[in-house]
């Protein structure tokens, strides 16, 4: 009597009488191999669904900031007061006069090795003021467009870095018993920059509390 034939790769035996018999240990090892196959693969498709989880997440998040930003106004406008005791025509020459501005600036001490230049004229309408500096003040521009002494002054504001800007700030001094109330504002257009960084930040906050800082010392100064 002939032994049974093994085929493929042992999965299966032939017997002398033609008939075909699966091997029930090859079935078996065939699904155990199946199942390792599938145990190594499961941890790649979790990471990958994972990750696809993720994307999704953040994609959705940027697109209701962004659509929350589109529904901040086209401008803004912000302003702080304070009454001084000190008389209009004592406060307006720190105004007016950049070369003044280091005494009470909020930015002025951000950056000890801040660079300045002067141009146009002394004081008053046409003077020039620009800045280079480290990240928290940046690259600007300020120019005196017009003013009525001692009572208000206009300036344009242009930042160039670490984002542009252009805005106009302007004072207005008015007298009161016992000093001057002096408004400190600050308008302009709302870019688009400026509007993704509302939906996190309040701009009247956070330009609010430099210029409250700027009135304090102003204060300090002029009082003296």
């Amino acid at each position: 009597m002939h032994p049974p034939r093994r085929t493929d790769g042992d999965a299966c035996s032939v017997l002398p009488n033609g008939l075909t018999v699966v091997n029930p240990d090859s079935r078996w090892r065939k699904s155990a191999n199946d199942v390792k196959l599938h145990l190594r693969a499961a941890p790649h498709r979790r990471n990958g669904d994972r990750m696809f989880t993720i994307l999704v997440v953040l994609l959705a998040l940027i697109a209701v900031i962004l659509a929350v930003a589109a529904t901040r106004p086209a401008t803004f406008q912000l302003e702080r007061s304070a009454t001084i005791a000190a008389p209009p025509e004592q406060i307006f020459p720190l105004l007016n006069d950049f070369h003044a501005w280091g005494a009470w600036s909020p930015w002025e001490h951000l950056d000890p090795n801040l660079k300045r230049t002067y141009d146009g004229a002394t004081s008053g309408t046409g003077a020039v003021y620009s800045w280079v500096g480290n990240r928290k003040v940046g690259k600007g521009r300020m120019e005196i467009m017009g003013e009525s002494p001692p009572t208000s002054l206009t300036i344009q504001l242009d930042f160039i870095e670490p984002f542009e800007a252009h805005n106009v700030s302007t004072f207005a001094l008015r007298p009161v018993e016992g000093g001057t109330h002096l408004t400190w504002a600050m308008d302009g257009p709302n870019t688009f920059m400026g509007k993704v960084m509302s939906v996190f930040v309040s701009m009247d906050k956070m330009v609010g509390k430099d210029l409250e800082r700027g009135l304090e010392t102003m204060k300090q100064v002029a009082e003296r």
